[in-house]
């Protein structure tokens, strides 16, 4: 956080909860004039109740609020993605690609009209520059519980060069505390759901996009029918309740073949992966690499990060190499690799190597 003789105009996305107020007050004692932006992604009752909280916290700290509307952005970018996805057999993360291609370019523009030269968020993660390569980068936050790092990875340099992160080095107990001394308003709101536009059972809301369950086999790695599955957008790789095989030791869905229709499982030792491959990997730290390198990787927002070697087969495509097989993700996820605390890069996952 600069201190306030480096402060300016600054435009703090707020989605009507806790960490985006107290990212607002936080901002406003660093000697940021703060400016509140609650973007319009889907016009229903949670935004209009995230609206109404947004304005609120903004009345309470005596700042500006704007509301900007980025519904077709919205569709475009998160929604369509997700939904083709899903029927092209991946197993979608919009959260990432939202950050990166909708939520960050439309605080951008509204920073641009309002003449902000800084935008914000209450992610939990610090932004940081790095003068031995000239680029900014992402570290993980110090509260490691609620660490976003992740989701920030395909952020560009131009987009990092002009974020601020008020809690990078916040935890959440402290803005819990923070949020009830201010009185806020949302002090006490609890977590919102990590999918903004799916409420319930996102097979439901596929199937409301048009996405037809066609029901095919179920099979093992060798090929042997174990039974019918109900359409393979309704399974996700790494699933084991619900895959309606009965069996003494419990079966994973490890790959959905969608030119003919399977979905194969196996047994917990056949569920791993020993590699993934992205082919548009996003580098933040130092840019892309020439050689061989060891490293860690999340391969999904929850899972903890793994030792890797990272062999580059391209100036944006990675072949990465487990140290040791690990659950399977799915193609569609996110790997993200670090050098300790510090993002290197990140990009989608479109192949697996099973174990």
């Amino acid at each position: 956080m600069p201190d306030k003789r480096s402060a300016g105009r600054i435009a703090l996305g707020m989605s009507g909860g806790v960490d985006s107020a107290v990212s607002a007050a936080l901002l406003m004692r660093a000697g940021y004039e703060v400016i509140g932006v609650t973007c319009r992604f889907q016009d229903d009752a949670s935004f209009a109740k995230a609206l109404d909280d947004a304005a609120a916290v903004c009345a309470r700290l005596g700042i500006q609020h704007v509301e900007h509307s980025c519904e077709n952005a919205f569709e475009t970018c998160v929604i369509e993605p997700f939904v083709s996805g899903y029927a092209q057999g991946l197993t979608p993360s919009p959260c990432v690609g939202c950050n990166a291609r909708c939520k960050i370019p439309a605080l951008l523009e509204v920073a641009d009209e309002q003449g902000c030269d800084r935008i914000a968020t209450g992610h939990y993660a610090r932004i940081v520059y790095l003068k031995e390569c000239g680029r900014f980068s992402v570290k993980t936050a110090l509260d490691a519980r609620k660490d976003q790092s992740y989701m920030l990875a395909l952020l560009s340099q131009e987009q990092l060069a002009r974020l601020v992160l008020p809690l990078g080095a916040v935890t959440k107990a402290e803005v819990r505390v923070l949020a009830a001394d201010l009185e806020l308003p949302v002090a006490e709101k609890p977590e919102s759901q990590d999918n903004c536009f799916v409420e319930g059972d996102y097979r439901d809301f596929l199937r409301a996009r048009g996405v037809v369950d066609a029901p095919g086999n179920i099979v093992d790695g060798a090929g042997r029918v174990l039974g019918r599955h109900t359409g393979l957008a309704n399974y996700t790789v790494g699933q084991r309740k619900g895959i309606g095989i009965a069996a003494e030791e419990p079966y994973y869905v490890v790959e959905k073949r969608v030119a003919t229709g399977e979905l194969v499982v196996g047994f917990a030792h056949e569920a791993l992966a020993s590699a993934v491959r992205v082919k548009r990997m996003n580098w933040l730290a130092g840019g892309s690499l020439d050689d061989p390198r060891d490293a860690l990787v999340k391969l999904r927002y929850r899972s903890r990060a793994v030792p890797c070697i990272i062999e580059p087969e391209g100036s944006d495509v990675v072949r990465i190499a487990l140290r040791s097989p690990q659950p399977t993700t799915a193609p569609g996820q996110y790997a993200v690799l670090y050098e300790g605390d510090t993002v290197l890069g990140g990009g989608m996952i479109e192949e697996v190597e099973q174990a």
